[in-house]
Order: structure tokens, then sequence, then C-alpha cells
């Protein structure tokens, strides 16, 4: 993955993907990656420990641009520069608008929550992963189709944390997935990250079409 500053909000990694063509018309997907707490700072390096940012350097090709930014030291997510970057890239690059999507882990899920819910209509899905959140304002992202994650002996958020948005999501009458992992603490990004359906499902939907559901209702993987 590269580094990239220019003029976006936040020090960010980028993925392009190889049949991204600059000349061309054809638009592309984008995500974004909000990481966790303990990737915080000036170093770039350490954005590419977990999540999107490691599958990439390992190798694994993904069919979508991905922004990765990262927060500085004793900051949380904001959801206005978060705003910032997504505008920025769109300036950059051919991104389909109605492609947007969004996932973070742990302070990063926290800030996928926030961001969603601050800006109701810029992503087509969202995909929280060992995350707490402020569920006041869940209503606004009942169109927002959600696959939210989380280990269920996590001691860091706990599994009920996570939960409390699920329940209030779905209660609000919105399209959500929730998948635990049974035994594992807090690291339930390796294996979700590592999943090919991810991918496929946040793919599969696009800003104004009916939402797709996830895979799964609530499950514990096998």
């Amino acid at each position: 993955m590269e580094k990239s500053h220019g003029q976006a909000s936040y020090r960010y990694l980028k993925y392009i993907p190889e049949a991204y063509d600059p000349a061309g018309t054809t638009l592309v997907s984008l995500v974004v990656f909000l990481h966790g707490a303990g990737e915080r700072g000036d170093d770039l390096e350490l954005v590419k420990k977990h999540g999107i940012p490691k599958e990439a350097e390992a190798g694994r090709q993904f069919p979508f641009v991905a922004i990765c930014p990262q927060c500085e030291r004793e900051t949380r997510w904001d959801p206005a520069r978060v705003e910032g970057l997504v505008g920025a890239i769109e300036e950059e690059y051919r991104i389909d608008p109605d492609r947007i999507y969004l996932t973070g882990m742990s302070m990063g899920g926290m800030g996928t929550w926030a961001t969603a819910m601050t800006y109701p209509e810029r992503f087509a899905a969202l995909a929280p992963v060992c995350a707490r959140g402020d569920a006041t304002d869940i209503a606004r992202i009942t169109h927002v189709p959600v696959w939210a994650f989380h280990g269920d002996a996590d001691t860091v958020v706990p599994e009920e944390k996570g939960r409390a948005m699920v329940e209030a999501l779905r209660a609000a009458g919105g399209v959500v997935g929730y998948t635990i992992y049974p035994g594992v603490g807090h690291d339930s990004w390796t294996a979700t990250y590592g999943d090919e359906r991810l991918y496929a499902w946040l793919l599969a939907n696009k800003r104004g079409a009916p939402p797709v559901a996830p895979p799964v209702s609530e499950t514990e993987p096998e």
C-alpha cells in the first residue's frame, strides 16, 4: 500500500487495484478502513498491522480502491474528517458515489457507527468490528445494511456492547447481520478481514438500491 496525504484530512495508506485505469471511464468502488486505538500516531506503517492494510501487504488482490487513514496520537475518529477524506479521494479517483463502504475495528468500529450516523446518505454498507457505539441516532441508518462482528470472549469491548448496537438497529427496522466468534477475545478482526464473504457482501450493495442482507443474521462460525 502507498502512503498519501495531499489535501486530505488524514494521512492515509491507499490501495489501487491493478485493473484501475487512470485514463479510462470505468468507475471503481471505494472501501474506507478505520484502524483501532493501537495504530494511532505519525507512522503509517502501524496501520498495516491489521485489517485491510495487512491483507493488502500480504498480497491479497482487491477489486476496489481502499483508503486507510491514520488518527493522530490521543485522538479518535472525527466523522467530519472522515467525510472530508472521502471527498478528497473522489476528486482524485473515479469513484462510484453509490459504491462507497465503511468498515473499522474497535475504535475504528466506533468511528464507523458514528460517521455513518452523521452522514447517513454517504455509504452503501457498513461493517463495524468489535465495536461499541451510541445508538441515539441509529434510526438514521436503517436504510444502510450492516454486518457487525464480535468475539464473545472480548474483555476490551464486551460483546454485549456490540450486541446493543445490533439490537437497536434491528428494533429501528434496519437490515443487520451479526457474526459472533466463540472463544475469541478482542481480535475478531483477523477472521473478519480474512473472510472473502465480507468483501463480496460489501460490493453487492449499492446506495439507493434495496439493501442486500448479510449472508448470516446471527451465527457462531464453525
